[in-house]
């Protein structure tokens, strides 16, 4: 993850046992107000579900049509029923001059939000995370989940997974 993380922000733990696990998650997420204007970080190995789960997220907040993965892309805008969102994968990033010529800086500065796959190949250059949600494969369809709020806006998205 991309900060340190504060003893006055919140974790959360839990586990999907399987894809409808990951499906109730993304829709409780999506039902996060604060959610609107944030920025998620995803991490894990290949084939955790970060992926997975921003399909599920994105569906859940609207999105319609097909839902690609970014990766070749590197970002990929959505319009969802109530705000933008930008679905980022930086597994590719290589150069931070990408960072200017691709506007990145103007996307990350404006209202919505983003959601990133691989932040740490792009974490000299973006901003902090509200919140980082890491996943990890326990066997095929079970994972193991972590929550970390990072600011205050990250803060009441993970408060309010206990509401």
């Amino acid at each position: 993850m991309n900060a340190t993380a504060s003893p006055s922000y919140p974790a959360l733990h839990c586990v999907w046992k399987d894809e409808r696990d990951t499906e109730a998650f993304a829709a409780r997420l999506a039902a996060q107000a604060a959610l609107s204007n944030v920025y998620l970080t995803l991490h894990g190995d290949l084939g955790a579900g970060k992926t997975t789960l921003v399909r599920h997220l994105l569906r859940a907040l609207g999105v319609q049509g097909r839902i690609k993965s970014p990766t070749y892309a590197v970002v990929e805008p959505h319009e969802g029923r109530d705000f933008p969102i930008w679905h980022f994968d930086f597994y590719r990033f290589d150069d931070p001059r990408e960072w200017e010529d691709a506007g990145f800086r103007d996307i990350f500065a404006s209202p919505g939000l983003k959601v990133a796959e691989w932040p740490q190949k792009a974490a000299a250059v973006t901003p902090i995370a509200d919140v980082a949600i890491s996943i990890e494969a326990i066997n095929e369809s079970e994972r193991q989940v972590h929550l970390q709020a990072f600011t205050p806006a990250g803060a009441a998205i993970v408060q309010g997974f206990s509401a």
